[in-house]
């Protein structure tokens, strides 16, 4: 399996995405995932925000990306497509995402739903949308041959029968399943399970620890962590972390782990790092 990390980890440290590439070089860690912007943001121009502008070259930016040995395993288009506005804003943003993935040799591409219940909709209005959004999503991502990965984040996705439906919408070998072990845990799910369920739709994982005060807190009122606060190890899903990569390692599963905490500039990302990779040796699992 190979390491990676998400860039929302430097959000708070205002990294640009360069200096989040530099960070992977010191680490020798080969794969990183961002968000992408539509748009011009003035905190992303002023280099304070780690992620990457649709507006930016490709090939340019993977010739930088190649000067620091890294690569990206999956972008993040995740804007909600359950809400009202998930077919005019979502869908659209999504398909340009996927062109530009494809044009840099990104593999997946992240999406998702809200985090609540979308306000004047019945689920079953809700599902058709995005039935219908997937579907018309799914032709461009069949097109330019990149995985459309949807990630348990939010009111439908964290629920196993409508992420069932979900799965169902096409039998597509491009629409596929993020894992997340804690935003499914923080949903009050088992993380484990969930994995065991869609372990053969799973491309890309989203490896994340949830401290005991989080837990407390939220678990069961919630259905996704924007970014813990807690490395991983340190926390309560730690176990859980564990016997999700020994059924992975079982599965065969060669993808990335992608790594989704709080960097505190670096140290607390390190932690996550060693842990992750104490971990892996602990479980007989080579990192590639």
């Amino acid at each position: 399996m190979n390491i990676g990390f998400h860039t929302d980890a430097f959000n708070s440290a205002y990294w640009s995405f360069e200096k989040c590439l530099d960070w992977a070089k010191r680490n020798d860690v080969h794969y990183i995932e961002c968000g992408l912007i539509d748009g011009v943001s003035w905190i992303h121009g002023l280099g304070y925000q780690p992620h990457v502008a649709l507006y930016e070259d490709p090939v340019l930016l993977r010739k930088k990306m190649d000067r620091y040995q890294v690569r990206f395993s999956q972008v993040d288009a995740a804007y909600p497509l359950s809400g009202e506005d998930g077919s005019i804003r979502g869908v659209p943003y999504i398909m340009k995402s996927i062109a530009w993935a494809a044009q840099i040799g990104c593999p997946c591409v992240d999406t998702t739903d809200g985090l609540h219940a979308p306000e004047g909709l019945q689920d079953k209005e809700a599902m058709a949308l995005m039935k219908r959004s997937y579907l018309q999503i799914l032709k461009v991502a069949e097109a330019h041959k990149v995985i459309v990965n949807i990630e348990p984040h939010g009111y439908f996705t964290t629920n196993p029968y409508m992420m069932a439906e979900m799965q169902s919408f096409s039998d597509s070998p491009y629409l596929r399943m993020n894992m997340d072990t804690g935003n499914t845990f923080i949903a009050g799910r088992d993380p484990v399970e969930f994995l065991r369920l869609f372990l053969t739709k799973v491309t890309h994982v989203h490896v994340k620890d949830v401290s005991e005060s989080l837990a407390k807190a939220l678990r069961g009122g919630a259905t996704g962590i924007a970014v813990s606060h807690c490395a991983l190890g340190e926390g309560v899903n730690a176990g859980n972390i564990r016997t999700c990569l020994e059924i992975l390692r079982d599965s065969g599963y060669q993808g990335v782990l992608s790594m989704e905490c709080e960097g505190a500039g670096g140290p607390m990302i390190e932690k996550s790092l060693n842990w992750l990779r104490e971990t892996l040796k602990a479980a007989g699992i080579s990192e590639a």
